[in-house]
């Protein structure tokens, strides 16, 4: 018997708090299609696609690269899971995602930025905005030979404005007595297409710097002043990464996955408290343990409190419609929230990214619960 809407999404939330899931997504034909496995905290959990897919649907997704590593793997692992579903994703910036999505030329996007609500208001269909993975924006360098590079907020304020232009600047050497920083010139990477990494990290410098707000601002794209040092720029974190890596003395943001995965040195940063801290998975999850997620799902992490807590934090979005003229096509994204939240969590640490607290974990899949009204998960 089909458990009644509010006891579902109560099951639905109960679970996600208390277990670490294991989910099989698997559907076929037309029966119930359940399977189950042992999760680490000693429950189990069956959940099944009901109704399931009628064949073989197809979505696809444009937005940001800030995420992309992550949900590529996603996808990968959905599509083993349900070979039915196959969900393209599109690594072209959190700007061309917003307006892919808008256009409705896509069946979900994917930005850094939440939306705002003049944007939402252009998309007859209605919008829901799903945070699914949150990540750290880092400031990573090529600096050979150098090691525990600390970044003051006036520091790294002044390179980015273009105010420090060498590796050796005392403001910079101010926090770093123990390294022997280089008389070389600082090449700042940038991203050069509409960027919610960017959104993000100019909100960050214009809380924390009045001279940085009233001469740049923030924004997915803002005018770098490239008149003042060199500024170079790269398309989607990608581009800034590679750009790091082929430039010595340069230095760019980008979301902290990249780095890791290339191996490249990162800054630790100054935070509110005025300490050092160096990204990594606890730091990331301090910052996010500071905020509250407010009931639309939108929440801007720009200058987070907590001694430990890393100053660049976000939360990054998938933008779903809230219809979906195909059934099927409802069914199938619900579905990829579902995984997303699951065992897509558990993926997380290992790319780079952060794993979401419980708490949020609730919001998220009661809002994505009604995306469609016929899909129903069983919860042994």
């Amino acid at each position: 018997m089909l458990t009644p809407l509010k006891t579902r999404k109560r099951n639905i939330i109960t679970s996600l708090s208390i277990l670490t899931l294991a989910v099989s997504l698997g559907a076929c034909g037309g029966g119930s299609n359940d399977s189950s496995s042992s999760s680490g905290s000693g429950g189990e959990l069956t959940v099944a696609l009901n109704p399931p897919l009628e064949g073989n649907v197809a979505l696809t997704g444009a937005g940001a690269s800030f995420p992309a590593p992550l949900y590529q793997n996603w996808f990968v692992q959905l599509n083993k899971a349900v070979p039915q579903l196959q969900v393209n994703y599109q690594s072209v910036g959190s700007g061309a995602g917003v307006e892919q999505f808008t256009a409705q030329t896509v069946d979900f996007g994917a930005s850094d930025v939440a939306m705002k609500d003049d944007e939402i208001a252009k998309v007859g269909r209605g919008v829901i905005l799903l945070p699914v993975t949150a990540g750290s924006i880092v400031m990573a360098y090529n600096l050979p030979g150098v090691e525990g590079l600390k970044l003051s907020r006036e520091a790294y304020v002044g390179i980015f404005k273009g105010n420090i232009t060498k590796w050796n600047d005392p403001k910079i050497a101010a926090a770093n007595p123990d390294l022997e920083l280089p008389d070389q010139p600082i090449t700042v990477v940038h991203r050069s297409d509409g960027s919610g990494t960017t959104g993000v990290f100019t909100k960050h410098l214009s809380a924390i710097s009045k001279e940085w707000q009233d001469a740049i601002g923030e924004g997915k794209s803002v005018e770098w002043p490239t008149t003042k040092g060199k500024f170079i720029g790269g398309k989607g974190n990608e581009g800034v990464t590679a750009n790091i890596q082929q430039n010595e003395g340069s230095i760019g943001y980008i979301e902290y996955g990249y780095a890791k995965q290339n191996e490249i040195p990162v800054a630790s940063l100054e935070n509110s408290s005025g300490n050092y801290i160096e990204p990594t998975d606890d730091s990331a999850s301090a910052t996010l343990d500071a905020v509250t997620l407010p009931e639309n799902l939108r929440a801007f992490i720009t200058d987070p409190e907590g001694d430990q807590s890393y100053p660049i934090v976000t939360y990054t979005w998938i933008l779903a419609y809230e219809t979906y003229d195909d059934p099927q096509k409802a069914i199938a994204v619900e579905s990829m929230i579902q995984y997303a939240l699951t065992e897509g969590q558990e993926q997380s640490k290992t790319l780079g990214y952060v794993p979401l607290p419980p708490s949020v974990r609730e919001k998220v899949a009661a809002a994505a619960d009604g995306i469609s009204p016929d899909f129903e998960i069983k919860v042994n």
